[in-house]
């Protein structure tokens, strides 16, 4: 039996939820021939209490712990705290697994070697606990991209799927804060922004290595006329938050905003708080996703699950090695509201 030392920074809802599921399925990591030893769960206050089956959990202030760890795992979120933790114990060769689009998609230049050497593991900052990173750092790299659309956030989308129902925005809006899928502070997501550093990361592993985050045009739900959402039933389509990856000039673009759906598209049929995405390719045609985005327990699921990965032998997801080339044919986007 193999020790391998864990050290965790964070501890709220997702990091309670890894703790959770570490402890239950303790019997799996040793048929795997490990003994997983949590060193230390790095948190801001150890007196605060936590609600986790992980018996004895060591909650401690201090980072000194990371330097015993043999794998990272980050679901502290923000970006320059976070990559200032990580950062040292990626160019100390270990593994680090991480859940913060954030910070992957605004510090990438000081975290793509690390990515290219299959250290740094993500399925969970995009799509949570449904898997997009692995199949698009996979197999949908023997297809040439065409085109990308997907729902992002699955606060956007539970607050459009409200006002469907008669809702206006701020009603729906506080439910959803009532409910926790919003923070106080709405801004990232009804702003798009956390949208935005998703499809930055999907970018980067099949259309161009080094998209840049700034290059993302992006416009939130918080622009949408009142009566738009009703306008749009009346005429049978749907309104959803789409972040879209598509060809113009002969270049990438990126763009997160409002759309125009037709009922039929796969897209629309996502249920209020999922998160869904169609890739396009030459050679693999229409794939579609979609499952749980959002949530503690399900993006605690993709944070163990790319665990077991490393275990496995099974590398980090790399980004393309080279930018793909576009196609000549342009690409009919969906019409913004």
């Amino acid at each position: 039996m193999q020790t391998l030392r864990i050290g965790m920074i964070g501890c709220g809802t997702v990091g309670t939820g890894v703790l959770d599921i570490l402890h239950r399925q303790r019997a799996q990591f040793e048929a795997l021939g490990f003994d997983l030893q949590l060193k230390g769960v790095l948190v801001r206050d150890a007196s605060k209490p936590r609600e986790t089956c992980f018996p004895n959990a060591p909650l401690v202030t201090e980072k000194d712990f990371l330097n015993e760890v043999d794998v990272v795992i980050e679901v502290m979120g923000g970006v320059q705290r976070p990559l200032d933790l990580v950062l040292p114990a990626l160019q100390a060769g270990k593994v680090v697994i991480t859940a913060n689009k954030a910070m992957l998609a605004e510090r990438w230049t000081e975290l793509k070697p690390f990515a290219k050497t299959g250290q740094l593991y993500y399925e969970a900052a995009v799509m949570a606990g449904t898997p997009v990173i692995d199949p698009l750092s996979g197999i949908l790299r023997s297809s040439q991209p065409i085109a990308l659309q997907a729902i992002l956030n699955g606060t956007c989308n539970y607050i459009l799927t409200q006002m469907e129902k008669g809702k206006d925005y701020q009603q729906a809006l506080k439910e959803a804060q009532d409910l926790g899928y919003a923070e106080a502070d709405p801004t990232l997501d009804v702003g798009g922004f956390d949208a935005a550093h998703k499809l930055t990361v999907l970018a980067r592993l099949a259309f161009d290595p080094d998209f840049p985050y700034a290059d993302v045009s992006v416009r939130g739900i918080d622009t949408i006329p009142q009566d738009a959402v009703r306008k749009a039933l009346d005429n049978d389509q749907r309104i959803r938050l789409i972040g879209s990856i598509y060809a113009e000039g002969g270049q990438w673009k990126a763009k997160v905003a409002p759309r125009l759906l037709p009922m039929d598209h796969p897209i629309a049929r996502a249920a209020s708080g999922r998160n869904a995405m169609v890739f396009f390719g030459d050679e693999c045609g229409e794939i579609f996703v979609a499952g749980g985005g959002a949530g503690g327990a399900v993006t605690a699921s993709g944070v163990v699950g790319d665990l077991i990965n490393y275990l496995q032998g099974i590398l980090g997801p790399k980004p393309i090695a080279l930018k793909a080339g576009t196609p000549s044919d342009p690409f009919e986007d969906l019409p913004e509201v």
